[in-house]
C-alpha cells in the first residue's frame, strides 16, 4: 500500500465532506435496517400465511366435525325412531298376549249331552262360566226334540229334554248349541 497516497487522500478531506460521509453512513444504517425490516416482514408474511393455512385447516376440521355431528344426530334420530317402533311393537304384542291370556282364562260354558234313560237326555254345562239364551237344534231329520230354547245354565247345572227318532230313523248323533255371545253353532255329540 502506498502510504503517501493515503495521506494525500486523507489530507484532501475537508470539513465539508464529513456531512456527506455521515449521510453515507446513515444511508448504510438505513439500508441495513430496511433489509432487517424486509426480512422481518417476510417472516411476518410467512407466519401470517402459515396462520391462514392453519385457520383454513381448522375451519375444514370444524366443518368435518359439524358434518359428523349432523350424521350422528341423524343416526341417533333413526335409532330413536327404531327404538320407539320396537317399543310400540313390544307393547302391542304384550297387550295382545294379555288379551289372549284373559280370553283363555275367561270363564266360558262348555256343554255335554248325557243319557238319563230311554229317550231322556240332559244338557249339562261342564264349563267354567254361565250361559244364557241356550238353544239346541239338530240337522238330521226326522226326529222329535223336546224344546231347549232360551235356557240358562250355570257351571255343573243340567237341563233335561226328550229326543226320539221319528219314522224309524235313529236319533241324530250331533246336536248344535248356541247361546248369548256365541251365535255360531257349536257341535255337541249325542252319546249312543
Amino acid at each position: 500500500m502506498n502510504w503517501g497516497y493515503a495521506r494525500s487522500w486523507t489530507a484532501s478531506l475537508e470539513w465539508g465532506d464529513w456531512p456527506a460521509w455521515l449521510a453515507c453512513l446513515f444511508a448504510a444504517i438505513a439500508l441495513w435496517i430496511s433489509i432487517r425490516a424486509q426480512k422481518d416482514g417476510r417472516r411476518s408474511a410467512n407466519a401470517s400465511e402459515t396462520s391462514a393455512t392453519a385457520a383454513q385447516a381448522s375451519v375444514t376440521a370444524a366443518q368435518a366435525s359439524v358434518e359428523e355431528a349432523r350424521l350422528s344426530r341423524l343416526a341417533s334420530e333413526r335409532s330413536a325412531t327404531v327404538a320407539e317402533e320396537t317399543l310400540a311393537d313390544q307393547r302391542r304384542e304384550a297387550a295382545e298376549r294379555r288379551a289372549a291370556e284373559e280370553e283363555a282364562n275367561r270363564p266360558r260354558p262348555r256343554f255335554r249331552i248325557e243319557i238319563i234313560g230311554r229317550n231322556q237326555y240332559r244338557l249339562r254345562n261342564v264349563g267354567t262360566g254361565p250361559a244364557t239364551g241356550i238353544t239346541v237344534a239338530a240337522r238330521d231329520e226326522p226326529y222329535i226334540l223336546g224344546r231347549v230354547n232360551d235356557v240358562e245354565l250355570v257351571p255343573s247345572e243340567a237341563f233335561p229334554f226328550t229326543m226320539v227318532g221319528a219314522a224309524g230313523a235313529p236319533i241324530p248323533g250331533t246336536l248344535y248349541v248356541t247361546w248369548d255371545g256365541q251365535t255360531e253353532e257349536v257341535a255337541v255329540a249325542v252319546p249312543g
